[in-house]
């Protein structure tokens, strides 16, 4: 690893905890360390989900999924926004205004046991064990692939990468709480937004051109890579776009 890209990570990483610590002192209550307070505006909720969602399959899974099998795999893309949509639309701010009404509910363990007023607090606890066991699996999937993107593109070990995301993330969440994932979620998917611009008019003009990049990947690519429908049924591309189920049940994006 360079001076300039350890510079860079140490720069990125300061900024991060900063912003844990400046969120730190607007949190003064349980409310605001878990959900902020429930103030937080549309375009710091709309860029902090979308980073908290958006993430490592968005930056290194879905273009790998294209590469290694065509754009077939697009599907996946056009089922995920629809799940978002829909989610945002139909369940999102319901839930906003029933957590509220279910007893000031501040996580979905406390709004099921409120809302369906569970004295056995079975749903509590199967709802906890669930989010526990299944986001443990998600969060180490994110923290893997940040590993990777550190690992190729600083050359720093894959190891060392995964303990310095993990102790960024743990330090930022654990001081400035929800509020602090927002902030540094917000950066970050500005950040996101900005990298997926740039570096592909990057690599299109490295080649020469759009034109000069399309016949590069036809004469390399196998048949069918420019094909949404290629070696595709109507069942498998439905079950592509199912994957938008998922946004219904996810309590981080919720």
């Amino acid at each position: 690893m360079t001076v300039i890209s350890g510079t860079v990570i140490a720069i990125y990483l300061v900024a991060m905890l900063g912003l844990g610590i400046a969120a730190y002192r607007y949190t003064s209550n349980l409310k605001d360390y878990i959900l902020g307070g429930r103030q937080l505006g549309g375009a710091v909720t709309a860029l902090s989900a979308g980073a908290s969602d958006m993430s490592g399959w968005l930056m290194l899974g879905l273009p790998g999924a294209i590469y290694a099998s065509g754009l077939n795999q697009i599907w996946i893309a056009i089922g995920l926004v629809a799940g978002a949509l829909l989610n945002w639309h139909f369940v999102a701010h319901r839930l906003r205004r029933y957590t509220e009404l279910a007893g000031d509910a501040l996580t979905m363990p406390d709004y099921f046991e409120n809302r369906f007023a569970d004295r056995s607090r079975v749903l509590r606890v199967v709802s906890a064990f669930v989010t526990l066991i299944f986001f443990t699996i998600y969060t180490s999937a994110g923290l893997v692939s940040g590993a990777i993107l550190f690992e190729q593109v600083f050359s720093l070990d894959y190891r060392m990468a995964l303990i310095i995301g993990a102790a960024s993330i743990l330090s930022y969440t654990a001081i400035g709480g929800f509020l602090g994932v927002c902030w540094t979620d917000t950066v970050q998917g500005i950040m996101m937004f900005f990298a997926l611009l740039i570096v592909p008019a990057i690599a299109i003009s490295s080649m020469g051109g759009w034109q000069e990049m399309l016949d590069a990947v036809g004469s390399a690519a196998p048949p069918g890579v420019f094909d949404a429908f290629y070696d595709t049924t109507l069942i498998g591309a439905v079950s592509l776009m199912a994957w938008g189920l998922g946004y219904f049940g996810q309590p981080h994006i919720l």
